[in-house]
C-alpha cells in the first residue's frame, strides 16, 4: 500500500490484515476551510485536511465476544499493521462486551444514489466562500457607516466516511457541515448581539440580512431596562429551542430510561413511552433525507456507549418520530438496549426536528405578546437533575423586554433552570418551524430546525452580570 493509498484502500488493507473473529474499520477524511473577522476586516483563513482511522475488532470466546477499539490520526502505511493488531490486542485484554451482536451483514445498498465506495473523499476549500466572501465585505462597509463592529466566524467542513467490516459491508457518506456565527458590538461595548446559521455549503447565508437584523437589535438595546430574577412570559427562539431539545434527545437512551436512571423512565419500572409530553402537536423527529439536513443513512460508532454500538455500524437508519402529537413514541435504542427494554431498535440520527407548530414567525408572535422576554440564544448549558433532566445556563448578546406587541428595550441577562421535557408541558405557542443552528452545541451537532416556543412561565432563577 503506497503513502498515497485511497481511504478504500486503507480500509480493504486493513480488513485483509485483521487476525480477529470480525473487523470493522472506519476512515474519516475530513478537509475545511475558515473564515475569521473582528472589528470590521478578515484576520484570518484557512484550509485543512486530515484522516482518522478506526479499527474495531471482535474476539469470540467461551464467555462471549469482547471488542477492542483503537482509532488514530494520519495513518501511515507503515503504521496500519500495528494499528490492527493494537485494536485486536484491546479485544483480548477486555471482558465479553455486554452489547455483543453479529456484525451486520445485509444493510441495504446506499439510499439516494449516493457515492461509490471507490471514489475519492469529497473535499471543501476557499471556493466554498466564493459568493459568500464579497457579500460579507459589504457588510462590512455597512456596519463600519452605521456605528456597528461585526466579529466572527465561518466555517465548513466536509467529512467523507468510508466503512468496511469483515461480514462484507462496504459503506460510504460524504457530510458538509457549515456554521456561521455574526456577533455585532457597539464602539464602546456596552450593546452586543448575536445571529448564527448552519448550512451546507454557504450558497444560503446572507450576511447583509444578518448585519441587518442584529443591527435592530443594537437599537432595541439603546435603552435598558433592569429586571429581577423570576418567571417571565418568554419568547424561545429557534436556535435556543435546539439547543434544549438537543440536550433532551441526548438523554433518551433507552437502556437509561428503563433501569430508572432518567426523565423517561416511569415511576414504579418501565419507560414513559406513550405518555404525554406536550399539549400542543408537536412532533418531534429525525430523518437522514430530510432536505437540507441530510445526514449518514447508516449507523457510524466509533465506541460503545449508553446508546451506541460499535456492533451496530452499518445498521439502516430509519426516519423516526421521537415525539409525535405531543406522545413520547421512541427512545434512542441498540439492538441490544432493545432487546432489554423491548422497545425497537431506534439509532440515533444526525439531525433532528420539531413540526407542528401554528406557523407564525417569531416577529408575529412578538407582535402578539403583552408583556414578556423576547431572548437571542442560550448559553453555557449544564445538566443539574437527570431525573427530571434539570439544566442551567444563561442567556446572551441580547434578551429582550416586549410590550403590547413592542420591544421597549433590552434588559439584563438572567441565569434559567428548567428542563426541556418540563417546558414542552407547559408552552401554550409554537411557531413556525425553520432550520437553525444551536448556539451552544454548534462544535457537535448543527443540523437542526426547530420552530419558537412560547412559555408562560419561564424560571428566570437568577440575574447574570455577563455579556
Amino acid at each position: 500500500m503506497s503513502p498515497a493509498a485511497k481511504p478504500y484502500e486503507i480500509v480493504e488493507r486493513a480488513l485483509e490484515l485483521s487476525r480477529a473473529d470480525g473487523c470493522v474499520v472506519i476512515a474519516d477524511e475530513q478537509s475545511s476551510a475558515n473564515l475569521r473577522w473582528a472589528g470590521n476586516a478578515l484576520t484570518t483563513n484557512g484550509v485543512t485536511r486530515g484522516r482518522t482511522l478506526t479499527v474495531i475488532a471482535t474476539v469470540d470466546g467461551s464467555e462471549g465476544t469482547a471488542s477492542g477499539v483503537v482509532s488514530r490520526a494520519a495513518v501511515t502505511a507503515d503504521e496500519l499493521e500495528p494499528l490492527v493488531r493494537a485494536a485486536e490486542a484491546a479485544a483480548r485484554a477486555a471482558g465479553p462486551a455486554e452489547d455483543a451482536r453479529p456484525l451486520v451483514a445485509d444493510a441495504p445498498a446506499y439510499r439516494g444514489g449516493g457515492p461509490d465506495f471507490t471514489d475519492a473523499p469529497a473535499e471543501t476549500g476557499s471556493g466554498v466562500f466564493a459568493a459568500f466572501a464579497p457579500a460579507l465585505g459589504e457588510a462590512f462597509g455597512r456596519a463600519r457607516a452605521g456605528g456597528r463592529e461585526l466579529y466572527g466566524f465561518a466555517n465548513h467542513e466536509l467529512t467523507s466516511t468510508y466503512l468496511g467490516t469483515s461480514t462484507g459491508l462496504r459503506l460510504r457518506h460524504d457530510q458538509p457541515s457549515g456554521t456561521l456565527e455574526l456577533n455585532a458590538k457597539s464602539p464602546d461595548r456596552t450593546r452586543s448581539a448575536w445571529a448564527g446559521r448552519a448550512t451546507r455549503d454557504f450558497a444560503d447565508v446572507d450576511p447583509l440580512a444578518l448585519d441587518a437584523e442584529l443591527a435592530v437589535r443594537l437599537g432595541w438595546a439603546e435603552r435598558k431596562v433592569e429586571l429581577p430574577a423570576g418567571r417571565y412570559e418568554t419568547l424561545l427562539p429557534p436556535t435556543a429551542v435546539a439547543d434544549l431539545l438537543i440536550y433532551l434527545l441526548w438523554s433518551a437512551a433507552a437502556r437509561d430510561a428503563a433501569e430508572g436512571r432518567t426523565v423517561f423512565s416511569r415511576p414504579g419500572g418501565g419507560t414513559r413511552v406513550g405518555e404525554t409530553l406536550s399539549p400542543l402537536p408537536l412532533t418531534l423527529r429525525s430523518d437522514p433525507g430530510a432536505p437540507g439536513l441530510e445526514s449518514a443513512p447508516f449507523v457510524v460508532a466509533h465506541s460503545s456507549g449508553d446508546d451506541s454500538s460499535v456492533f451496530d455500524n452499518g445498521l439502516p437508519v430509519a426516519p423516526v418520530e421521537w415525539m409525535s402529537g405531543g406522545r413520547l413514541e421512541r427512545l434512542v435504542a441498540t439492538r441490544h438496549s432493545a432487546e432489554l427494554t423491548g422497545l425497537p431498535v431506534a439509532p440515533a440520527a444526525g439531525n433532528l426536528i420539531l413540526d407542528g407548530g401554528g406557523g407564525r414567525s417569531i416577529e408575529e408572535m412578538t407582535a402578539a405578546t403583552g408583556r414578556g422576554l423576547l431572548l437571542t440564544c442560550l448559553w453555557y448549558i449544564r445538566e443539574v437533575d437527570p431525573a427530571t433532566l434539570l439544566l442551567t445556563g444563561l442567556t446572551r448578546d441580547g434578551v429582550y423586554l416586549v410590550e403590547d406587541g413592542e420591544v421597549v428595550g433590552e434588559v439584563n441577562n438572567f441565569r434559567f433552570n428548567e428542563s426541556p421535557v418540563d417546558l414542552l408541558s407547559r408552552a401554550v405557542e409554537a411557531g413556525r418551524t425553520e432550520r437553525t443552528l444551536p448556539r451552544e452545541w454548534s462544535d457537535w451537532f448543527t443540523r437542526a430546525a426547530m420552530p419558537p416556543l412560547r412559555v408562560p412561565d419561564f424560571n428566570m432563577s437568577s440575574v447574570s452580570k455577563g455579556v
